[in-house]
Formats: C-alpha cells, sequence, structure tokens
C-alpha cells in the first residue's frame, strides 16, 4: 500500500498560526495535483466540524479538508478533547464521546489507548493518500508534558515527518520563542526540525534580516519564510483563544450591531463569521451587562457547559438587559446552547454537563429543554420559514439535548418528518439547533436587509458570498506561502525523510 509524504508542523505556542499555515500547505499540495489529506492526532477545541457521516471532529481539520477539496473523516482527527469545566473534559474518540474524563486520568489511563488510536487513524490515512500535512498543539517544549504527549514530537516520529516550526511575530519575543524551543526538545527531536517560519510580520522585511541571519547562523535552522501579515482571512477559527485578540473596528457604515454573548464554554462561535464579512455590520463580543448597550441583534452561541454558562450570564447581570431589549424590538438569536438558554427550564436529570440538575432559563421562548445521555451529531436540510418567505438551508447539529413546546411558539425549520428550533414573532426571539444557519447567504442577507427596513433604511445593493470568500482564502494564503515560503527546500527536505526512513525499514 501507498504511503504518503508527511509534513509536520509545529508552534511555539498556541495561535502561532499552525492552523493556517496546514491549510496553506493543503491547498498548495492540491494545486500541485496531489491527493492530500490534514491530520491532527488530538485536538483540544470546542469548534466542531461534522462528517458526512455524522460524526465529530476539530473544526480546524474539516477546514482543511475542504482546503483539500475532500471530505473530512475521523481519521483526520481521531481524538478529540472538549472541556466541560476546569480540569474536565469529554473525550470523542473516531467522532463519538467516550466518556468524560479529568485531565489527570486522561493523561495516566488513556494514554495508550490513544496511541494506538492515533497510529491507526495516520497508517489509514498514509495508505489512501500522496501526502498528509500535520497539526501540531500548543508548544513542543512543554517539558512538563513531554513524556505522556500525543500531538507533538511523539507524533513526528511515528509518521517519520519532518517539523517547521512556525512563531507569531505580533506576540513579541519571535526570536526568543523559536530559540528557546528548539533549546529545549530532546536532540533527536531537534534534528527533526527542517527550519522556522516566522508568521505576522509587518512592515519593512529589511530590519529584521539582520535577525534572520543571526538565528540562522546560531541555531544552524534555515529561516524558511516570512509570512507577512494578511488582514481579512476568514477561515474558521479553531478555538475560543483568537477571541482574545479580537477587535472590533467601528466604521460610520457599519450601521447594524450585533453582539455575541461570550461565555466561558462558548462553543461552535464561527456560526456568527458571516456577520464579519457584511460591510454594514459590527460584530461585539459581549460578558457583561455594562458592555451590552443597545444592539440591533443579540446572538447566544453554542455552549459546551450549558446550565454553568447560563449561570455565568445570570451572575454577570445580563439576564434582564436581554429580556428589556427583547420587549424593545433587539433581534434575539439563540444557537444550539444559545437556544436552549432562552427557554423557560433547562434540566439535566443526569447530570450530563454538570451537576447544578435545572436552572430557569431567560423565558424568551415557550420551550424546555431536557439534556439526555446520547450526543447527536448530523448535517442537516430543511427550509426556514421568515418574513413570509421559504428559505433552503443546510447546517450541521451537535447536541445533547432535547427541546419542546410548552406555550405559543412556531416551529422555525421544517425538515423531513420532523421542526426544529422555535420562532416568537411578537418578543422577536428566535432559537435553533441548527449550527451554521447564517452561513446561508440568502436568509442572512434578508434578515440583515429587514433590520435595515426597520432602522428606516433601503437594502443592500449588493452582498458577497460567505462560503465563497471562504474558499477563496484558501487560494489566498496558499498564494501567500507560495510567494514567502521556501517551498523548494521543504520538498527536498520531505523526500530526504522519506528516504531515510526506507533505509532503516531495509535495515
Amino acid at each position: 500500500m501507498a504511503k504518503a509524504l508527511p509534513l509536520m508542523i509545529q508552534g511555539t505556542s498556541s495561535d502561532a498560526g499552525k492552523s493556517v499555515l496546514v491549510t496553506a500547505f493543503c491547498r498548495i499540495f492540491k494545486q500541485r495535483g496531489y491527493r492530500t489529506a490534514p491530520f491532527k492526532s488530538q485536538n483540544m477545541a470546542l469548534n466542531s466540524f461534522i462528517t458526512v457521516d455524522g460524526l465529530e471532529i476539530g473544526r480546524a481539520q474539516g477546514v482543511q479538508a475542504e482546503a483539500c477539496g475532500i471530505e473530512a473523516t475521523t481519521n483526520m482527527n481521531p481524538i478529540l478533547i472538549k472541556p466541560t469545566r476546569d480540569h474536565e473534559a469529554q473525550i470523542v474518540v473516531h467522532g463519538k464521546p467516550f466518556q468524560n474524563m479529568l485531565a489527570t486520568s486522561y493523561r495516566t489511563d488513556f494514554f495508550e489507548r490513544g496511541l494506538q488510536i492515533i497510529h491507526d487513524a495516520y497508517e489509514d490515512l498514509a495508505g489512501a493518500f500522496d501526502r498528509v500535512v500535520i497539526e501540531g498543539a500548543g508548544s513542543p517544549a512543554e517539558i512538563n508534558l513531554n513524556e505522556r504527549e500525543l500531538v507533538n514530537m511523539r507524533v513526528a516520529r511515528l509518521s517519520n515527518a519532518p517539523v517547521i516550526l512556525v512563531t507569531d511575530i505580533e506576540r513579541g519575543g519571535a526570536f526568543a520563542s523559536l530559540v528557546g524551543t528548539l533549546q529545549l526538545l530532546e536532540p533527536r527531536d531537534r534534528e527533526r526540525v527542517i527550519g522556522v517560519v516566522i508568521n505576522k510580520f509587518r512592515g519593512d522585511l529589511s530590519l529584521l534580516q539582520s535577525g534572520l541571519d543571526w538565528f540562522e547562523e546560531y541555531t544552524g535552522k534555515p529561516v524558511l519564510g516570512v509570512i507577512p501579515y494578511i488582514p481579512h482571512l476568514y477561515i474558521d477559527a479553531e478555538d475560543s483563544l483568537i477571541l482574545d485578540s479580537f477587535v472590533t473596528e467601528q466604521k460610520v457604515d457599519q450601521v447594524i450591531d450585533v453582539a455575541v454573548i461570550r461565555y466561558p464554554r462558548i462553543s461552535n462561535f464561527t456560526d456568527v463569521d458571516p456577520f464579519l464579512v457584511e460591510p454594514d455590520c459590527r460584530v461585539r463580543y459581549v460578558s457583561k451587562a455594562s458592555d451590552l448597550g443597545r444592539p440591533d441583534l443579540v446572538i447566544l452561541p453554542g455552549s459546551k457547559n450549558t446550565l454553568e454558562d447560563l449561570a455565568f450570564l445570570k451572575t454577570q447581570g445580563l439576564e434582564e438587559p436581554l429580556r428589556m431589549l427583547s420587549r424593545s424590538g433587539t433581534w434575539v438569536m439563540g444557537i444550539c446552547g444559545g437556544y436552549q438558554m432562552l427557554g423557560n427550564r433547562l434540566l439535566d436529570p443526569y447530570q450530563v454537563e454538570s451537576s447544578l440538575g435545572e436552572m430557569d432559563g431567560l423565558g424568551l421562548l415557550a420551550v424546555d429543554t431536557v439534556l439526555l445521555k446520547e450526543k447527536k451529531t448530523t448535517r442537516s436540510v430543511g427550509q426556514l420559514c421568515f418574513d413570509g418567505c421559504r428559505y433552503d438551508v443546510t447546517g450541521y447539529e451537535i447536541h445533547m439535548g432535547q427541546s419542546n413546546p410548552v406555550g405559543s411558539v412556531e416551529s422555525l425549520i421544517q425538515l423531513e418528518g420532523h421542526t426544529d428550533g422555535a420562532l416568537d414573532r411578537e418578543r422577536r426571539v428566535m432559537g435553533t439547533y441548527f449550527h451554521g444557519i447564517f452561513h446561508n447567504d440568502e436568509f442572512r442577507w434578508s434578515f440583515l436587509d429587514l433590520i435595515r427596513r426597520e432602522k428606516g433604511l433601503g437594502p443592500m445593493e449588493s452582498r458577497v458570498s460567505f462560503l465563497g470568500m471562504r474558499e477563496q482564502a484558501y487560494d489566498t494564503i496558499a498564494e501567500v506561502v507560495r510567494e514567502h515560503v521556501r517551498l523548494d527546500l521543504i520538498e527536498e527536505k520531505m523526500k530526504a525523510f522519506q528516504q531515510v526512513g526506507m533505509e532503516e525499514k531495509v535495515k
């Protein structure tokens, strides 16, 4: 069986640019005619992607598969860790919940099982594709964790992959982080690093050149490229860490104010990404009542721990302001966990998410929700009825709850044989389990034009397709990497590692 040529991207820290660089190489190899697949052995993230067969993996690997022009499978991310609270997470193995585990138990009891799962998944991919682009996690220099890590250098050794080390220069201390990471690696792992990439550089490259020269002389490792900062790159984020650096840029033509409630266990917040490309929308993340203001639209996104995030929302004083906004004309939309929070009651009889048991919701939708033991993960297609029109919509569902009407609400989406969601026209409140609802261009455009009409404004003359922009983004990052990274040297090193691997097998 054919053996793929691997390449691994590791970082000096989380959010250094690993996911985007992997996505770029996925698209570059695809454009060169190679059958290419992404791989991340273990992903800790609350942004999920649902495969065509209804299984759950990290969103980044779903995006990377799109860049490869293929359907994602669980072999691309065999282990997904979804934190539920401090020191505890739901472990998802090949797309299905395995069990909730404490961090210490995962490290001590799951290691051998996890290593075998990862080995088998990678071998399956390597036998089916020409190239596999592997993503690490965090930093390979976490010396307190390296003995039983399952995602960085152990995977590089397992796959015999050459490693590119990437750092984010915007964070400051780029050379220190690169040098420090290299020095903390074991000698055999340091040899596996074929070079480094500096990410998100702004300014005159000549001012950086002396540092690049010093680095190469000091470490003996080549600088494979300096990638410039790429603005407006609309590719789904892997986890909520990116929200820490999210900046709202207020412009005169941003007449629609969108407030997104950010709670501690926010998940699949990529649901709001389409508003970022709309020229008349300003998107804000809000965690306390004093920052809420009077938005035109409030979105309560998904949550990995709905009861505890609902408790957080109440503690932050957001409960009554949200009710007041709905009464005064603001549209309120809840997606998945956010939908559950909008209802009257939320019950967790099996303590699926927490020990809280049950809690009153915000009372903005006449529904009650019960959390069940089985998780529903599926891609869905339906018709959304809104403002006198019907829209064909696609989305995906990831939830362990069932919400049932207990009063006067209309269903939001008609699926084959059943309905989804709820709409309270009087209070202007909507809820749905459909992730990706606003990725449906026709519905999003019509909804925004309705808000414009209510503000006394005419409709937008033209808007852009979000999915079209995302596809264009894959080509953009591939072009930037081609221009600024030494692909010839990387290709040479990849083949050299493959040759050494073959020679060792012969021995």
